[in-house]
């Protein structure tokens, strides 16, 4: 136990373990990783690495990303993704949650502050890891308009790329991003 400015105690998080055998950090005690999510170990982490961003609507651009997957104990993983420019500017966030219902499914959940939310489902395969969703959104009145994304994430080692495309302002289904980044932490 440790004391907080506000003199709350706090304990220091101890190490999991998923059900890969693999030491995953930060979580507040030891459990195995639901079975519905056997497929998604892999993400299980902390990605960073480099991304390139193009649209007809705006000027290329590049990024550096940030992806974390968090096991909660629960049938589903959070997810967060943030992504900065060159400068280290705040760009863009999103959370949401994925889910497998069943081997080979995916289902995804995701809110971003620029007024959009998206669901989707897809497709999980296997050795290596890759995972295929389409999305439909839903905007605030305030939003730029978009109708529909396609992301695609693939795990290799500690190798992860992602694409997301998207259909928006008017425009149809367009690559928007491709990244590729490393674990920084996680299973390893």
């Amino acid at each position: 136990m440790t004391l907080t400015r506000r003199g709350y105690a706090a304990r220091a998080p101890s190490p999991r373990v998923s059900a890969t055998g693999r030491r995953v950090e930060g979580y507040p005690r030891a459990m195995a990783l639901h079975p519905n999510l056997a497929e998604l170990a892999p993400l299980v982490g902390t990605w960073r690495g480099q991304g390139h961003g193009t649209y007809p609507t705006i000027d290329a651009f590049d990024y550096t990303e940030e992806l974390t997957f968090t096991d909660l104990g629960k049938p589903f993983l959070a997810y967060q993704q943030r992504t900065m420019s060159t400068a280290g500017t705040p760009m863009h966030v999103e959370h949401g949650y994925l889910r497998c219902p069943a081997p080979g499914r995916i289902e995804v959940t995701l809110a971003q502050p620029t007024g959009q939310t998206e669901l989707g489902h897809g497709s999980v395969t296997t050795d290596p890891l890759r995972i295929v969703l389409d999305c439909r959104v839903d905007n605030t009145d305030s939003a730029k308009v978009v109708t529909a994304t396609h992301r695609e994430l693939a795990v290799d080692g500690d190798d992860l790329t992602t694409t997301f495309s998207m259909a928006a302002v008017g425009e149809p289904m367009t690559l928007h991003l491709t990244s590729r980044m490393r674990r920084v932490s996680g299973q390893g």
